[in-house]
């Protein structure tokens, strides 16, 4: 076979390439590092990565298997694909768990040195599926990748045990010369990431290398690929996943205001990368707090926003529930702040691991009493950056805790992003009460903390400590403009419809619908919210490509809803909602709008594939 380091790459327009392997494995770290290379070379890309639901599942079983699915291209892309055209399988459980994703005929790689009896066994197989040619319809590369990686850093004196662990560096440098990945990035990246200890610096990369030369020079292979790089708009470019870019906003936030951002947080899986990320940024004026539970969270949040503070607090569908009590007080004490959900699979633990919408019911009323709060909902894990900005707008300029829902898979996944102009960006500075806003009835200057902007309904923001501008706060309900306790009945009916008036009017300041497609004669108009962004866009563009006409839209705020949604919904014959939930944003168009949206659903713990999708929407289209 001739030299394949000379041979040309055949040129593809895009692949999808499935790492997986036991959780131990590092298929996370590789997916990620393949994905940044992938965005240094400048391919338009998406990600899946896939978490075991248990913190350490037995080794080489089913339960333990982690995923990382990466989708590149040379042109557009909203979703991390249907279905992978590779599958890198680092043991048995891998292949069994992972190869009914494979697209048919796909490309199967698998690191042979762990398919032995043992590790079969523990798989669920009872032979061995490289040899009962049950692999037929796959074009299959086995790979003895533990033993060569042994054997490349062996001469370093690294212990055989800790040696198998650079394996998941072969794969990857096997997979970027297949698709020819630069590898500057990924070697730079080791330097700097295991600086402390020369020698994993030194193992790690004659992994890599030996993974790549494996590929140029093993007669395996006919050629190598090549993805292009996609078109994208001049700027800078950086690959984000969606916790880092809503803490990015959050930091954002705190510059655009003036203010000091604190965050008063509970770990929790999936949102903890929040706090993680947040803590990193104290030059910016970011105070973080790692509270003892959910409650002391929101609580230590909340006193920050009585203190003057952006204040934020970050949890996932069980932390909301905690913190259901200390949300009703947000409201009636009119302070801003962010309460953040990274939605995952429920009810109760659930799906730790997985991605859901299904948090949207309890966001818009999982609070006793009438305690309405607008909800921001980002949809690609770029957009989380905007989403956190505006969230924070909305209750700074509200004075009014605002939730801002993601899921998981927007918070793990990643794609590129253009780093903004910060000209560009809105300015949502606050001004403090700094004076007295009323007169008593003697003449004598007062502040009176619920005297309301005519305009906007918000309360005036004292600081603590500001002369002549004491107030006292607490959940007991608060007489309309002075602010003391109330049990009058019509006060407190008065206050209930302010508190509702004042969110409702948030319609007015935020963007209309934007119907994207064929506007004005599509047969279904489908409305989405959320991370199902991609997988509409994906479903909606294929079905027009087969000539029926679908109108398309996406909802970026639930609550209050954009104030030309209902004369959207009544110009279609047919409305579509798909969710990751039971159908709950249909649900409230329903009550709503009275209009008969129909839902498509899933509650699998993954998102949509556009796949999935177009099949859905023709056939509700053909009935």
């Amino acid at each position: 076979m001739a030299d394949l380091a000379h041979i040309d790459p055949v040129e593809i327009d895009q692949v999808i390439i499935r790492f997986a392997g036991d959780s131990g494995d590092g298929m996370q770290l590789t997916g990620d590092r393949f994905t940044s290379a992938s965005a240094v070379f400048g391919n338009d890309l998406a990600t899946l990565p896939e978490f075991p639901a248990e913190i350490r599942a037995p080794a080489g079983t089913i339960a333990g298997v982690s995923a990382f699915q990466v989708h590149i291209s040379d042109h557009d892309i909203t979703t991390p694909g249907d279905a992978p055209n590779v599958l890198v399988a680092m043991n048995p459980a891998a292949l069994r768990s992972e190869l009914h994703h494979l697209a048919p005929g796909g490309t199967v790689i698998v690191n042979t040195d762990a398919f032995e009896e043992r590790n079969l066994t523990k798989a669920g197989y009872r032979t061995n599926p490289l040899t009962d040619g049950s692999l037929e319809h796959y074009t299959v590369y086995e790979v003895p990748m533990t033993t060569l990686t042994k054997d490349a850093v062996a001469p370093l004196g690294v212990k055989p045990r800790d040696a198998e662990r650079s394996k998941n560096f072969f794969a990857l440098g096997l997979v970027s010369w297949m698709y020819t990945r630069p590898s500057e990035p990924t070697l730079r990246w080791i330097d700097e990431k295991f600086a402390k200890s020369p020698q994993v610096v030194a193992a790690n990369r004659a992994a890599f290398t030996t993974g790549h030369a494996f590929g140029e020079t093993a007669e395996l292979f006919d050629h190598p690929f090549s993805v292009r790089p996609a078109h994208h708009e001049p700027g800078t470019y950086t690959n984000m996943n969606g916790n880092t870019a809503l803490a990015w906003g959050l930091v954002a936030a705190g510059q655009l205001s003036g203010l000091p951002v604190f965050l008063g947080s509970y770990p929790i899986t999936p949102a903890s990368d929040i706090l993680h990320e947040l803590s990193r940024h104290k030059a910016f004026g970011i105070r973080t707090l790692q509270a003892e539970d959910e409650i002391a969270g929101i609580g230590s949040a909340l006193g920050a926003a009585f203190g003057g503070h952006l204040a934020v607090t970050t949890t996932s569908g069980p932390g909301v529930a905690l913190k259901s009590e200390a949300m009703g007080l947000a409201v009636s004490l009119e302070l801003p702040l962010v309460i953040v959900d990274i939605q995952r699979g429920g009810p109760s633990t659930g799906l730790p691991t997985k991605t859901e919408q299904a948090d949207l019911l309890q966001a818009l009323y999982g609070r006793h009493g009438e305690s309405p709060i607008p909800i921001v909902a980002a949809y690609s894990p770029a957009q989380c950056f905007d989403a956190a900005i505006e969230a924070s707008r909305i209750a700074l300029k509200y004075r009014t805790p605002v939730i801002l829902l993601s899921d998981g898979y927007l918070a793990n996944g990643s794609e590129p992003w253009r780093l903004p102009d910060v000209a560009s960006l809105p300015d949502i500075s606050v001004e403090f009460a700094t004076e007295p806003n009323h007169t008593d009835a003697d003449g004598n200057p007062e502040f009176w903390p619920y005297l309301r902007d005519p305009e906007t309904l918000a309360r005036p923001w004292a600081v603590p400590g500001t002369p002549g501008l004491e107030h006292r706060i607490g959940g007991i309900e608060k007489q309309d403009g002075t602010g003391n306790i109330s049990y009058d009945p019509a006060n407190h009916e008065r206050m209930v419809h302010l508190r509702a008036d004042k969110v409702a009017g948030i319609a007015q300041d935020i963007p209309p619908v934007q119907v994207h497609g064929d506007v004005d004669d599509a047969e279904l108009l489908v409305i989405g919210w959320g991370s199902t962004w991609g997988a509409i866009d994906g479903a909606a563009n294929r079905v027009r490509a087969r000539g029926r006409h679908i109108a398309y839209a996406h909802l970026a705020h639930l609550n209050p809803f954009p104030a030309n949604l209902g004369e959207v919904l009544a110009r279609y014959p047919k409305v579509v909602v798909p969710e990751l939930n039971l159908g709950q944003l249909s649900r409230v168009l329903r009550a709503e709008y009275l209009v008969d949206a129909r839902s498509v659903t899933k509650v699998q713990g993954v998102p949509f594939t556009a796949g999935e999708l177009e099949a859905a929407l023709l056939k509700e289209m053909d009935q």
